[in-house]
């Protein structure tokens, strides 16, 4: 039997403003229930979903196995500083982060490298939604490139 969605994690993904022929990238991806949610509302989608846990990837394989299948997702496990070879993954028009320490404040030592890996990894003008435990809270990425890409 598939996990089912909470509650709360089913807000999130209402709040997205996916559509079709989006590709999406999940920071933090855990078990691969929102990656599943937003492939099955979708014909032409594509969400990657990364997370540093092999134990998490290894269980959003198992969960998403109709949507891998399908070319409407897939999974890496890396953790969002290290996330390398961006050329490979393609780019994204929009990323959005749940309860990620690099970027949620409890690794702040993280949050640079993470964020310049995010801005590299969207298209110009995409979005980037960060969990803030109430509500998502919109990050420019154009902002966070002019802004990190000028410090060493």
């Amino acid at each position: 039997m598939k996990p089912t969605i909470s509650k709360r994690l089913l807000q999130i993904v209402n709040t997205l403003p996916l559509h079709e022929g989006m590709r999406v990238l999940e920071i933090g991806c855990g078990t691969g229930i929102a990656a599943r949610e937003i492939a099955a509302r979708f014909t032409n989608i594509y969400v990657l979903g990364v997370d540093r846990s092999a134990k998490a990837i290894r269980q959003s394989v198992k969960n998403c196995t109709a949507a891998i299948t399908a070319g409407k997702a897939g999974f890496r496990q890396v953790a969002i500083e290290n996330f390398g070879n961006i050329e490979e993954e393609g780019t994204f028009n929009l990323a959005f982060a749940i309860r990620v320490g690099a970027l949620d404040g409890r690794h702040p030592e993280a949050a640079l490298p993470a964020l310049k890996n995010i801005a590299k990894a969207l298209y110009p003008g995409g979005k980037l939604f960060i969990d803030e435990g109430d509500q998502l809270k919109e990050i420019d990425p154009n902002e966070i490139a002019k802004t990190l890409f000028t410090k060493k």
